[in-house]
């Protein structure tokens, strides 16, 4: 099986991880805009879930505030009797209201942060948790020493492994490197978006690059044309729009390095994830899912590994060739 290290941890995990956004369904933030990706079926969430198990997956990524809580409950439950055969990552920084299904708002300090873990760990059905994230990117980088301290308080305690932060900005990585048990960075990354300095940090402090958006939220799967559009309840309405601007845009630019993705008998999916590993050994993608389906599309480019060298060249003079 094709595996990476998260970080400074050691800690051997499957080159992907599963992210579980949308298994955590609907939800809004306070202005009532949508958050989450439709309707599930938590049955088959969990279906999907142990089918990635069985397929070598053993990373799985959520939030506290994914479907306000559903989706750390859903995995919690998917993973009774197999604890001790995956890495969990979830994240923390958002309150929200479970029975109204809204995000209410981030902790108003990081004396919040142990009350949240417990109530993470209470949903997960777990003791402890392996990464522990921030899951606020603009957060005060002045300010952030205090959260990180917090998270080393609960290592101390055994509530967590490790932690980490979503961000995708250097000066708030830099922050955080310095914690003894900060082990990862979340980043968003995929051939139409990211900050490279922030990879390049990853690497010379040793922390995991785990890759949010792999697939640019489905735009990289080959699923759309410039006609598709998106359910109210669909976190990518009603912001995105394949007809103009910048989606419509980056479908062309898909459109021009899709055979490349998809060469050596890959789909454009396990192309995409490719390119991700092809770009660093620090990288490990966490694509979403909904599906079976879903999760064996993902977890099989694990069977092939990481573009080649050529395609990778290939892949960016295609868009050099766009701009």
């Amino acid at each position: 099986m094709f595996t990476r290290t998260l970080g400074r941890s050691g800690i051997e995990v499957s080159a992907m991880g599963l992210g579980c956004w949308a298994i955590g369904g609907p939800y809004t933030n306070p202005e009532g805009n949508p958050c989450g990706w439709g309707k599930v079926d938590d049955d088959a969430s969990k279906r999907a879930i142990h089918r990635g198990i069985e397929l070598g997956v053993t990373l799985f990524d959520t939030a506290a505030c994914y479907g306000a809580g559903h989706s750390e409950r859903v995995l919690g439950e998917a993973l009774k009797g197999r604890r001790d055969k995956v890495v969990i990552a979830t994240k923390f920084w958002h309150r929200f209201d479970e029975d109204a299904r809204e995000v209410l708002g981030p902790y108003e300090s990081p004396d919040e942060i142990a009350s949240a873990c417990e109530d993470s760990l209470r949903r997960l059905q777990t003791d402890y948790i392996d990464l522990y994230q921030f899951h606020q990117g603009n957060y005060d980088p002045d300010k952030a020493p205090a959260v990180r301290e917090a998270c080393e308080k609960l290592v101390e305690q055994g509530k967590i492994r490790y932690y980490g932060w979503s961000t995708d900005s250097p000066d708030r990585v830099a922050v955080f490197a310095e914690g003894r048990h900060c082990t990862a960075i979340q980043q968003r990354m995929n051939p139409f978006e990211g900050t490279r300095d922030t990879l390049r940090l990853c690497e010379r402090e040793n922390l995991a690059s785990l890759n949010r958006s792999p697939l640019y939220k489905g735009l990289l799967s080959g699923k759309f044309s410039h006609d598709s559009t998106f359910a109210p309840d669909d976190v990518r309405h009603p912001h995105w729009d394949l007809k103009s601007g910048r989606q419509a845009e980056d479908l062309r630019r898909f459109q021009a390095i899709r055979d490349v993705l998809a060469s050596d008998g890959r789909t454009a999916v396990q192309g995409a994830l490719a390119w991700l590993w092809g770009l660093s050994d620090k990288t490990i993608p966490i694509p979403g899912f909904k599906t079976i389906q879903q999760v064996e599309e993902n977890a099989g480019s694990m069977e092939f590994g990481p573009l080649t060298d050529e395609q990778m060249r290939q892949i960016d003079r295609l868009l050099a060739d766009m701009e």
